[in-house]
């Protein structure tokens, strides 16, 4: 079973996904700051990380952006409310972010994303 990490700092953000990935046959991991993310990630394996952007203390750029330098096989896709231009979203997948998932989110639409990022990362492998 893939293993999903949810990071975000509401934790009715975190309940809400977690329940759908796990209605979608995932185990779910969940953080609700960078620091603590960056802290589970040296116990536990996962597959994917959907990352806030804002959050107090460490941003998601900035945990995106440590995980991505340590861990380049961990897959990373943010979920938030800022809206960005297609232009910045193309430069962050070259940077190797997966995906850029808009909150709110549909149960469907996110489980279809997460199962095409995750298709991938077992093709590249």
């Amino acid at each position: 079973m893939k293993k999903i990490m949810v990071v975000d700092n509401e934790p009715d953000i975190v309940d809400l996904t977690r329940t759908v990935l796990e209605l979608g046959g995932y185990n779910v991991v969940a953080a609700h700051s960078g620091e603590e993310c960056l802290r589970v990630l040296e116990k536990e394996k996962v597959d994917l990380v959907l990352l806030d952007i804002m959050m107090p203390g460490m941003s998601g750029w900035d945990v995106f952006n440590r995980i991505n330098k340590k861990s380049p096989d961990i897959k990373v896709a943010f979920m938030s409310v800022l809206e960005i231009s297609d232009k910045r979203k193309q430069v962050l997948i070259e940077e190797g972010l997966a995906d850029y998932i808009m909150k709110p989110f549909d149960k469907d639409s996110l489980l279809n994303r997460i199962d095409k990022i995750l298709e991938e990362k077992e093709e590249n492998e």
